[in-house]
Parts: structure tokens; C-alpha cells; sequence
């Protein structure tokens, strides 16, 4: 049934982009390098993709500056891990696009997690958070890892707490960032101040520049490579805000992924979490933005080379032998998801005092 779906939805796709094709009107836009012709590629890809917004907002959280400072301190602060061998940047490391490009992460008594660590640059945006999804947002996944005894071992919520207490300059900045809680520094708020720091941690690419009507922000190699995005049917799954981040789907719809990655990990994904058969080898659809910089891939992190990717996902997910030729082209378009951050995002900040 999924695989005659998924057939089905190729045929939409075609069908959609073949009229597209075939009106020949031109409608004239003004962008930032003039006025320009718009074409039936740049048509087609607002029928699935959006630009970023500048901050991933939170009715929940909602931003301030107070929070976003705070937050950022945490990130880089090795004090949220039980020997102080790691920050929420050693896995994420914001130099290198929120990722430590490992297969998977060490953690803070050197042992090695059992997933890829994704990006946490735009992840507000997603669905969920974890190849998993066992996170609804950005700030319940801060408190994750932090507890987690291979990845930074912190024993208790309270253990931090207390610990963070010894630090003059952490109950200042918790109660500039929570004033009317009348105890400020507790774990809910230290999730709440990194999940606002993450949510400021959106990157704009040439691409979004091409989603507001500049023709020119894209190279013609780069627009060729997303007309072939698209017309593959790689944007049944890849499409939204993010270019992804917003389902979760079998990675092996056309054969058990482990003989086209070569895995050597048995991951059968959301099933550990839900214990459902039917969940079996289900992962989160990862985000293609930056995807050119955030190598190695997959949950396993089992490969490293981003045209090898493009391959196994167009065999794996489409039943396609994509042609040299189309894996090129989509690489030179996802090369135009790379962003960047503000330095002021990225840079360490100075380490607090221990009081």
C-alpha cells in the first residue's frame, strides 16, 4: 500500500509540475537585483517549500532577550555536564552548523551515543524533536541529553540546579530572565533559556532568497538540480520550512536500508520507543537545510559523502537509479540550503565564575 502511494504521488507530482511547464504566461517580479522573469520552477517550488522565518516563535516560550542570553551561556557551559568534559556545543557545535561531524557524539566519560547527533541550527521548526520524535520541541529536548548517562551524566534535575546555584552571575541572569517566578533557577526554566537561545538559531540561505522573487539568488545548475528535486518525488518527504523536519517515513521503503548504508547498527527506530511493529525502521525526515556541511548522514551516521546520500535515498525511498547527471544537479541545489550564523550566535561567550 505504501509503495502504490507514494507511485501515486509521483504521478501528482508530474502532472503539477507538466502544467506548471505548460503556462507560458510570464509574470514579471522586482527582487533585490532587479526586475526579473519568473519561471515555472520557481512557480512549482511555492506549491512546497517557505521561506524562514527570522525566529522559530513559542506560545509557550516566548522570546526574550534576557532568555536568549541566558540560554547561550548554557549552551556553551560545561558545568551542564557531571565531570565538565562537555556543553550542549561539543554535540552541536555551532562552528561547524550545529554538528560535531561524527558518526555518533562522545559523551561526557568518553563513551560514544548510539545515534547521529542531527543539527540543532533551525530545529525549532520541526515536528518533533530526536530521530525518534520522543521530544515535542526544542526546549523538552535541552533536558534530554543533560540526563542522559552517556551523553553529559548529569545524575538529577536537582543535582544542576544546585550546582548552577553556586554561581553568583547564573541567579542574576535567571531572575533578569524569569522576574515574576519566585524561584527562578529551576531545570524547567534552564530548558526553557536553551530552547529560546535555539530558536534564534535560524539560518537564511540563498534559497530563501529565491522563494521571495530573486531569480538570480540561484545558479542555473542549482535551479536545474531543484526542478529534479522535485519532479523525483524528493519532496514528498523534503518540503516546508526546513526541507524536511516535519514527518516521520521508513528509511527502506524499496529494501532494508542496513544493505544500502551498510549499517552495522541494528536501529529500528521509532519501535524502541513505541514498541509498535508497524513503527519499525521509522525515523524523523531530516532537515536538508545546510545539509552540505552537517555530513555524516542518516541516524547511524553511516555515510559521509552527500552524493552517495542522494543515491541511496533515490533507490531506498523512490526505486530510482538516479543518472550521474541527477545526483549533481541535487547537490548543486542543496549546496544553495547553506546558511549562516551571526558570529555573535556562534562565538563562545565569556565562562561565568564559580562562586
Amino acid at each position: 500500500m505504501k509503495k502504490k502511494i507514494i507511485v501515486i504521488g509521483l504521478c501528482i507530482i508530474v502532472a503539477i509540475f507538466s502544467c506548471n511547464q505548460s503556462d507560458t504566461k510570464e509574470t514579471k517580479k522586482t527582487a533585490a537585483s532587479g526586475t526579473q522573469t519568473e519561471d515555472s520552477t520557481f512557480n512549482f517550488a511555492h506549491n512546497f517549500f517557505k521561506p524562514l522565518p527570522a525566529i522559530a516563535e513559542s506560545a509557550d516560550n516566548p522570546i526574550t532577550l534576557e532568555k536568549v542570553k541566558l540560554g547561550k551561556l548554557l549552551y556553551f557551559d560545561t558545568r551542564l555536564s557531571k565531570t565538565g568534559n562537555n556543553s550542549c556545543n561539543s554535540c552541536h557545535n555551532l562552528a561547524t552548523y550545529g554538528v560535531d561531524n561524527l558518526p555518533t557524539s562522545k559523551g561526557d566519560a568518553g563513551k560514544f551515543g548510539d545515534r547521529n547527533s542531527p543539527t540543532c541550527l533551525n530545529a525549532a521548526f520541526h515536528v518533533a524533536q530526536f530521530w525518534d520524535g520522543r521530544a515535542k520541541d526544542v526546549e523538552e529536548q535541552a533536558g534530554g541529553p543533560i540526563l542522559n548517562p552517556v551523553e553529559m551524566a548529569i545524575p538529577s534535575k536537582d543535582f544542576l540546579v544546585k550546582k548552577l546555584k553556586g554561581t553568583k552571575e547564573y541567579a542574576d541572569l535567571f531572575k533578569a530572565a524569569y522576574p515574576t517566578d519566585k524561584d527562578p533557577l529551576t531545570y524547567l526554566n534552564i530548558q526553557k533559556s536553551i530552547g529560546a537561545f535555539e530558536r534564534t538559531l535560524v539560518t537564511p540561505s540563498p534559497f530563501d532568497n529565491y522563494l521571495k522573487g530573486n531569480y538570480a539568488a540561484l545558479s542555473a545548475d542549482q535551479k536545474e538540480g531543484l526542478k529534479t528535486f522535485m519532479t523525483v518525488g524528493c519532496i514528498q518527504c523534503h518540503n516546508g520550512v526546513v526541507i524536511g523536519g516535519s514527518t516521520f517515513q521508513k528509511f527502506g521503503v524499496y529494501g532494508d536500508y542496513r544493505t544500502f548504508t551498510h549499517s552495522t547498527t541494528n536501529d529500528e527506530g521509532r519501535k524502541k520507543l513505541t514498541k509498535l511493529e508497524s513503527d519499525k525502521d521509522f525515523f524523523k525526515v531530516p532537515s536538508l537545510r545546510n545539509v552540505a556541511k552537517t555530513f555524516p548522514y542518516f541516524h547511524d551516521g553511516s555515510v559521509s559523502d552527500l552524493k552517495q546520500a542522494v543515491l541511496i535515498m533515490g533507490k531506498t525511498q523512490l526505486n530510482k537509479d538516479l543518472a550521474e547527471a541527477e545526483v549533481n544537479g541535487i547537490v548543486s541545489f542543496l549546496n544553495s540550503l547553506t546558511g549562516n550564523l551571526p558570529d555573535d550566535a556562534k562565538n563562545p561567550p565569556e565562562i561565568l565564575s564559580q562562586k
